[in-house]
């Protein structure tokens, strides 16, 4: 057990937060937020899963299939990604997804020529690549790959790879030598992981066991399970973070569970036992993220304005079709002319949003709005640092240069919800539009409505409108003349109720000599 002194700080940290309904790690970087992950006991994540699916049916319009996995919604699976073989070529022509211009060429298949390699009602071992998304099922594809801590394996594939991260030539070619010598079956493929620079042999030989056994139990199920079923699941939270961030550069890794503390060291014993020292049970009176005084950080993850330590912001909106980025100068005191300064700004603001990225997990279309740079040379410096930024970054990321308008348009994989969809729910009141209409509105909307009721109801004399009490508060105070020489115009009586359990923006206008609702404004179901 260790009990922490709040004054010691180490460069890079993983601190990992436990409790019954949630659970929540965060990648400290010289005392500062670099990653943030969170997932809810109720969650049924299933990206990284393996399944033995069956094909429901084939679109040839859409150059997809969609297969029964046993989930509500069955999955989607492009044609190119149904051959594994065709997945990796595609997946090697697209250079891992962070080069300008997009993916490799896709082969376009004939009308009913996937019908016969793939009949409907036939079986398919498929891997989960992006959970379920609003109406959207999980996106899924037959290239299978199981992460281990220091190599990936790839099942049906027998090609021996190393991670292009790892540059140096003479690590490279002792990575290969290991590889060369390792007990792997010729049609299982292996990649060593950028946590694999520097390591010895004997940790990849413990690596490669662990994934050959995961294997044996996949191979197994693909015998003898019937379909739809899970082959394999991916670990919890807290065993995925640890894996794939526990690399030389972490010093250490803070837990305040027992028991998982105790399964992690476990699991990172199988791979290097000198590793599992650098996880320790945190045992503080505080809470973990108190004591790092992380809480108010983990906060301004959820907000819509960004401060930056200049002085300027940056403003996050989140819609359904994409995610705009806005860069304002704010409180920026500037440099030595205009163009000096709002480089300078557009340059912090360009790493802000790759971190800002990593830590709401935003994905799909991006739009950035930088500050208008004059010269090229500017616009290209600031692309190129947002491209060096991204290269933290897990996610596939694709970056377009800064066009005309001054907009920068990329895209980042998404595998999953971003943290503010899934630990938000949109407003009951509003509808999600972060705003209703105003007292003044409502006034000229009911005025209009109520002006139609009395015309079409020539007869009707007396009407009773029902409102929200600060509609109610604005009719009496500040148009009950207009509302008098209504009741005048059409010889009618008016009635005004306020009701506390109307929407702001929900009113009734009802004959009292009939006690019909001749209208009721807004989508009531809402309200």
């Amino acid at each position: 057990m260790l009990k922490i002194n709040k004054n010691s700080r180490m460069n890079k940290e993983i601190l990992i937060n436990i409790e019954p309904l949630e659970t929540r790690v965060v990648v400290l970087e010289e005392g500062k937020l670099d990653n943030f992950h969170i997932e809810r006991a109720d969650d049924n994540r299933i990206v990284g899963s393996i399944f033995k699916g069956k094909i429901q049916n084939l679109e040839d319009g859409l150059q997809a299939a969609f297969v029964d996995i046993g989930m509500k919604k069955n999955a989607f699976i492009h044609y190119w990604d149904m051959i594994p073989e065709d997945a990796v070529r595609l997946s090697q022509q697209e250079g891992g997804g962070n080069r300008r211009g997009g993916g490799g060429r896709r082969r376009k298949f004939a009308p009913g020529e996937m019908k016969k390699k793939f009949p409907v009602g036939s079986d398919l071992i498929v891997q989960v690549t992006k959970d379920a998304i609003g109406t959207k099922g999980p996106r899924v594809s037959a290239n299978l790959s199981v992460p281990g801590r220091y190599l990936v394996m790839m099942p049906g594939m027998g090609i021996k790879g190393i991670s292009k991260k790892i540059g140096d030539a003479k690590e490279r070619n002792r990575l290969k030598k290991i590889l060369a010598r390792l007990p792997i079956p010729k049609d299982v493929g292996i990649i060593v992981r950028t946590a694999g620079s520097g390591t010895r042999k004997t940790c990849f030989v413990r690596d490669a066991r662990t994934l050959l056994e995961i294997w044996k139990e996949i191979d197994d199920g693909i015998k003898n399970k019937p379909s739809p079923c899970c082959l394999h699941s991916e670990p919890s939270l807290a065993e995925r973070i640890v894996r794939d961030h526990l690399t030389e550069d972490i010093d250490r890794v803070y837990i305040d569970d027992k028991e998982a503390y105790v399964q992690i060291r476990d699991m990172i014993a199988k791979y290097s036992r000198r590793s599992r020292n650098w996880v320790q049970h945190y045992v503080g009176e505080d809470p973990i993220f108190d004591h790092f005084d992380v809480e108010k950080k983990i906060e301004s993850i959820f907000r819509r304005k960004v401060w930056m330590k200049s002085g300027a912001y940056l403003i996050f909106d989140e819609t359904e079709a994409l995610v705009a980025v806005d860069v304002n100068t704010g409180r920026h005191k500037g440099g030595k002319n205009a163009d000096e300064s709002i480089l300078a700004v557009n340059i912090e603001s360009a790493e802000e949003v790759a971190r800002q990225m990593r830590l709401r997990n935003i994905g799909g279309l991006l739009v950035l709005d930088f500050i208008d740079m004059k010269t090229k040379r500017d616009q290209t410096a600031v692309y190129k640092t947002l491209k060096d930024a991204l290269r933290k970054d897990k996610a596939r990321t694709n970056v377009l240069p800064i066009s005309n308008l001054g907009l920068l348009e990329m895209t980042r994989q998404r595998c999953e919800e971003s943290v503010y969809t899934s630990t938000y729910e949109e407003c009951g009141y509003c509808g999600g539009r972060g705003r209703v209409k105003s007292p003044l509105t409502m006034s000229v909307e009911l005025q209009r409505r109520l002006s139609a009721a009395l015309r079409r109801n020539k007869g009707a004399h007396s009407m009773k409108i029902t409102v929200n009490p600060n509609v109610l508060e604005r009719l009496r105070k500040e148009d009950e003349k207009t509302l008098i020489d209504m009741e005048k115009k059409f010889h009618g009586h008016l009635t005004f109720v306020a009701d506390g359990h109307f929407h702001m923006e929900q009113f009734t206008i009802t004959n009292e000599e009939t006690n019909r609702v001749v209208y009721a404004s807004g989508d009531t179901d809402k309200h």
